[in-house]
């Protein structure tokens, strides 16, 4: 069976389980993977959201809160790995970055932008940049050892069939998945190559949903799989049924691009909240203080608050992330389910 390394961590499952935000993959779902022998991974996207002070202070709830999910999670690992997502687009992210680390979390994995200056955060953590060029691994690699000399511990490879915010133009994503002009796997090889000369190991995300898309990867040189979408629909989650209900409804024509507030493309399941955004209706209540990128002024609604009310189950409210293959979700299952498919 195929082990993933990450300096000396060991996942007996070589699975990563994908950070999604806000409040979709806390310490609940992150310690259950992990417990199963995979690595358990809490977003830290506006993660406080659930205290009652998230309204005036944001911030300094969400800081708070990732040492109380970090700690939950942990209790429930049964001696598995522990990771966080924190996007480098998050306001006030070095502090973020600090607190995961105060709290004792294994690896810190960082995308939604360069994480140039994450080694002279993350003190005895494990780091992994999420990627979705060889051009990206290669100026945070020559940066790092340069400046830090230190490596990746672990390189994740997003590609365009993820879910929520991605690293691509809407043009890349229709060649890679409309018109087929390209074909990313010549993209993942290129990021596995570069990898391969650093001794690190790669885990690719987009579109992994079955056994079969780890095999195709593994063959390619990769080490193991991130997997987001498919662990929604589980028992575990910590997104409200209705959220997860949602996973199981949508048809595969319902899975969209949008035009996210904060300035990347998204992916998510088409719903009423997305048609009166085209229509022209402005649901913008405050700032929650998340993005650097977000345009409060000129925003057409609140991230935040769109993302709060999705997972909560104020669906007609919400926008619900997802990932291309949300669709083929038709039932709820638990991690161990998935867990023991992967592992086989």
């Amino acid at each position: 069976m195929n082990e993933l390394r990450i300096g000396d961590l060991c996942a007996r499952v070589p699975v990563v389980q994908g950070g999604m935000g806000v409040g979709v993959s806390l310490s609940g779902l992150a310690g259950a993977v992990a417990a199963a022998g995979g690595v358990g991974v809490i977003s830290t996207a506006q993660i406080g959201f659930r205290d009652p002070d998230f309204g005036r202070h944001p911030i300094e709830c969400n800081l708070r809160a990732v040492g109380e999910e970090i700690k939950k999670a942990r209790a429930a690992a049964k001696g598995g790995i522990i990771g966080v997502n924190i996007m480098v687009v998050t306001r006030r992210y070095e502090d973020y970055v600090k607190a995961a680390v105060a709290a004792g979390v294994d690896l810190i994995i960082s995308g939604a932008g360069l994480p140039m200056t994450l080694p002279e955060l993350a003190g005895d953590a494990k780091i992994a940049p999420i990627v979705s060029s060889r051009k990206a691994l290669h100026v945070i690699a020559k940066h790092w050892k340069k400046k830090y000399d230190r490596k990746p511990d672990l390189v994740v490879v997003e590609g365009p069939l993820a879910g929520g915010h991605l690293g691509f133009s809407r043009e890349d994503i229709d060649a890679y998945t409309v018109t087929n002009e390209k074909n990313y796997d010549d993209e993942v090889k290129a990021i596995i190559d570069l990898a391969d000369e650093l001794e690190t190991p790669v885990v690719v995300a987009g579109g992994v949903y079955e056994r079969g898309d780890m095999e195709h990867y593994l063959a390619m040189g990769a080490r193991g799989v991130q997997i987001a979408t498919r662990f929604v629909t589980t028992r575990e989650c910590d997104a409200s049924d209705a959220y997860k209900q949602a996973y199981i409804d949508a048809k595969q024509e319902d899975i969209v691009i949008v035009k996210s507030p904060v300035g990347m493309p998204g992916r998510a399941i088409h719903n009423a909240f997305l048609d009166k955004v085209a229509a022209g209706e402005r649901f913008m209540r405050g700032c929650r203080q998340c993005i650097t990128t977000c345009k409060p002024d000129t925003a057409p609604y609140c991230i935040t608050e769109a993302l709060i009310n999705a997972v909560e189950g104020n669906l007609g409210e919400g926008l619900i992330f997802c990932g291309r293959n949300a669709y083929r979700a038709d039932h709820i299952e638990t991690v161990a389910d998935i867990m023991e498919e992967f592992s086989q």
